[in-house]
């Protein structure tokens, strides 16, 4: 993937809209640009404007124009890819941005990569590998605290996190380095008890970001929620009333839920994927126990369960679909929310006696709601938001989304580990240093310093083409 003398080409922005951006990057960019723009005002010559410029004028293939359009012109480095790049802003007709493609392409230009610009960008300096990631975030953020995360990314908060924990392990490695080169004369650089200091607190700071992953990935992809529990519960109701919408049908005929129903909306800045699950209960009707096959699957998928229940049940009955559902997921981190709907049928005497008998453990929640009157469902939103740790998103500055820096601060950690551990039984020098040049190669491999072509093009090939 690595064509760093080729000049690339590629629409910048998405189908739909009045304009288009296309993006040109490379050595031959102006030249190229200039073979096919013509500036409006005769008295400009394209190769001798500043960067930071745009010109109007014409694209054109021969005596043919193209297109009319603005040209903005970045002179290396002070560009997003650090090389000599131009952006045409042309009217975004199908038809206009092929020809404008065909023009640089017959000029020496080649089609880009997905995530090639970025990948320059990298390359040439502009950004360090977790930035480069952030931008892929970005891009396909849907929530604001997606969007909050990705861009401090970005703009290098994640990145000065792992700098502050390298440049603390450089300086540990580096004395423990200078006593081996003066290893026949027992001279001793740095005391013991504050290097054990220091990579204790590094292995706490790893290890707090590790941690955040489990925040991120909520943040990143969703939180799946199965909305579960006996025919004609109010299931479809509550998801309906959730979506402000008529997405599942709702009828007093039980088993009306056959398939399994997904939607998604945000609370407090988080997605949450509504599954909508068949009833469960014993059925002879074949298609009803294939849904019902499915909802103990998506119960699986889940994180958060919602397990449904009539108002009007007895709680023995509450606790032994509770207690189907507890075992299905023990031993997992799935949280359960047994919620009682229909609390408008009900006086409060009942619900009362409900609230007494249901069995709950200590992770478990209980709700009283009702999805018809829309009774009790800011409760159940503030619980969802509880169970996501939504607060921790507006608190926390820097919150790992990414598998691969996670994996790699779970190495951090281990290494630094094995380095206090040899520092507490006094190992030889060469064998803790070890360990600490494992752990700064894991935190270079976050940020880039150490990286491998197989590494970029797993990373850049998620990326869209044009960015």
């Amino acid at each position: 993937m690595l064509r760093n003398e080729e000049t690339i080409c590629a629409p910048a922005t998405a189908r739909g809209g009045a304009i288009s951006v296309i993006r040109v990057s490379g050595k031959l960019t102006f030249l190229i640009c200039e073979r096919i723009f013509s500036p409006a005002d005769k008295n400009l010559k394209f190769p001798d404007q500043p960067g930071y410029r745009s010109m109007h004028g014409d694209i054109r293939k021969g005596d043919e124009i193209i297109d009319e359009v603005v040209v903005s012109k970045f002179r290396a480095p002070h560009s997003y890819t650090g090389e000599d790049s131009v952006e045409i802003s042309c009217h975004a007709s199908s038809y206009i941005v092929s020809r404008i493609l065909e023009s640089l392409i017959s000029e020496g230009a080649v089609p880009a990569l997905p995530g090639e610009f970025t990948q320059r960008a990298f390359l040439n300096g502009k950004m360090d590998l977790s930035q480069a990631e952030a931008v892929a975030d970005l891009i396909a953020s849907g929530t604001r605290s997606a969007h909050r995360v990705a861009f401090s990314q970005m703009r290098g908060g994640f990145s000065a996190e792992i700098k502050s924990l390298r440049d603390e392990l450089l300086r540990f490695a580096s004395l423990i380095e200078l006593e081996l080169d003066f290893g026949e004369e027992d001279v001793e650089f740095a005391d013991r008890k504050e290097m054990m200091s220091i990579v204790s607190r590094v292995k706490g700071m790893a290890d707090r970001l590790a941690d955040s992953f489990r925040l991120g990935n909520v943040i990143r992809n969703g939180i799946p929620v199965a909305i579960v529990g006996k025919p004609n519960s109010g299931k479809s109701t509550l998801l309906n009333t959730l979506l402000n919408e008529e997405r599942a049908i709702v009828s007093d005929l039980p088993g009306t839920t056959r398939d399994i129903i997904e939607d998604t909306i945000v609370i407090h800045g988080i997605e949450y994927r509504f599954i909508d699950t068949a009833g469960l209960r014993e059925t002879s009707d074949v298609i009803e126990s294939l849904g019902i096959q499915k909802t103990k699957e998506k119960i699986m998928q889940a994180t958060v369960v919602l397990l449904i229940d009539d108002v009007s049940d007895q709680a023995s009955m509450i606790n032994q679909r509770a207690a189907m559902v507890k075992e299905m997921i023990r031993g997992s981190d799935k949280r359960l929310v047994i919620v009682i709907n229909k609390i408008d049928t009900a006086d409060k005497g009942i619900t009362d006696k409900l609230m007494s008998e249901i069995v709950f453990e200590e992770n478990d929640s209980l709700l009283f709601i009702s999805a018809k009157e829309h009774t009790g469902l800011d409760e159940l939103r503030e619980k969802l938001g509880i169970l996501a740790e939504a607060d921790r998103i507006e608190n926390e500055d820097v919150i790992v989304t990414n598998i691969r820096h996670s994996e790699a601060l779970k190495h951090v950690s281990e290494s630094l580990e094995r380095v206090m551990a040899g520092l507490k039984d006094k190992l030889p020098e060469d064998l803790i240093a070890m360990d600490i040049r494992q752990a700064i190669h894991y935190l270079g491999e976050i940020t880039g310093q150490i990286t491998s072509d197989e590494l970029l093009g797993n990373i850049f090939r998620n990326f869209c083409i044009g960015k």
